[in-house]
């Protein structure tokens, strides 16, 4: 049997009529960049993540740049962060000449650990008037971002508390987690004081190819963003500052508009995926492996199901042997990373982030995965151990 990592081509069947429909219209229009059909996906997006305002965006990576760059983070800046996690969270802090000041995760959900960032902003950051100091570095600490890594939310109102301690803004890398809540219906993106997504085709709600959002609920960081990524000026050849071109385009819009419609069954599919592989592994009773655990009440929408794995890279060479595909994320840490060797971190300085990076696999579990090919997975994860 094969069984993907995702199967794009099985979605699209769902849904060639209407994307088709819609990308005549674009083509119709002639109006290709920004336009009628990206407001109308913006205002779908605040309202489906309860957030005032929604600013489309290239990508997700352009998300995180020019939320950072509302917020006035540059040269000689740092910002907290998880060194688990996609490079472009820690890339774009350091594209503008910032630092990432990581902190370790938690062990159960991949996380950023609050407890970490409040020791490390207790015991090595003062206070120096307006300015936040790491008397390690001298650098000013400038905001906190956070990833929902997964799906699953990080602790935000451990997080937030911290925050609103050190008057510090919140910024939420949301690329994993459309849709994901905290306990009492909170969104991820519209807790924070900015919110960004990615809808990379991979995405439980993906593109064809790159696109991003950014959220808020402050109506002058929202139109800042709106600004800057148009080169800065709200008027064609009138620049208040220098921004970058990160526009969403219309096809774009127009296809993630046609997919937003079919996002929560999707998610719901997913969750139902991954509920039964709880079950099915709970059941086959080896010890060898860890299902991802579910913090609180909150909803996690599984964009991937990732499980702790002894002698994990031998049972993923076991498993695509069988037609199962499957991924490491991530298979470093992001302080081993060359490019970060200047921060000056030994391998061992965050050890739930080095143990998940030599630990964790994500198995299928996009929503037209079928029970025979999710039980087929099981078995064979089962065969492996048990042989």
């Amino acid at each position: 049997m094969q069984v993907p990592l995702i199967d794009l081509k099985a979605q699209y069947a769902q849904i060639r009529e209407g994307v088709e429909q819609a990308i005549r219209e674009v083509c119709d229009s002639q109006y290709f960049v920004l336009g009628p059909k990206v407001e109308e996906f913006e205002r779908r997006i605040a309202e489906y993540t309860l957030a005032s305002h929604a600013i489309g965006v290239s990508s997700g990576t352009d998300a995180l740049l020019v939320a950072l760059m509302a917020l006035d983070v540059g040269p000689g800046d740092e910002v907290v962060t998880t060194p688990y996690t996609f490079f472009a969270t820690a890339g774009t802090i350091a594209r503008l000449g910032a630092r990432p000041l990581f902190c370790d995760i938690d062990g159960a959900t991949f996380n950023l650990d609050p407890s970490a960032v409040a020791d490390l902003l207790g015991a090595h950051c003062e206070r120096d008037g307006a300015n936040l100091v790491n008397k390690r570095t001298g650098g000013r600490v400038r905001a906190i971002l956070p990833v929902h890594l997964f799906g699953q939310m990080a602790d935000m109102d451990a997080l937030l508390e911290i925050a609103r301690g050190y008057r510090l803004p919140v910024v939420e890398d949301a690329a994993q987690a459309i849709g994901a809540e905290l306990g009492d219906d909170r969104r991820a993106g519209s807790i924070g004081d900015i919110g960004c997504f990615s809808f990379f085709p991979t995405k439980n709600l993906g593109a064809f190819g790159d696109a991003g959002m950014c959220v808020s609920n402050d109506a002058e960081l929202a139109e800042r963003i709106r600004k800057l990524r148009v080169h800065g000026g709200h008027t064609k050849y009138l620049h208040d500052e220098v921004g970058g071109n990160f526009r969403l385009d219309a096809l774009q819009a127009a296809v993630l508009l046609v997919k937003l419609g079919y996002l929560d069954r999707w998610t719901q599919a997913r969750r139902a995926n991954a509920a039964r592989y709880g079950r099915l592994l709970e059941a086959a009773e080896i010890a060898e492996y860890v299902t991802p655990p579910l913090a609180g009440e909150g909803r996690h929408i599984f964009n991937q199901y990732v499980i702790r794995a002894e002698r994990r890279d031998e049972l993923r060479f076991s498993l695509a042997d069988e037609g199962i595909r499957t991924e490491v994320y991530y298979p470093h840490s992001l302080h081993e990373q060359a490019c970060f060797a200047n921060l000056g971190h030994a391998p061992d300085d965050f050890p739930n982030a080095r143990l998940a990076a030599a630990e964790t696999l994500a198995l299928p579990i996009y929503p037209e995965l079928t029970t025979e090919q999710l039980e087929y997975v099981v078995a064979r994860i089962a065969d492996f151990y048990r042989s």
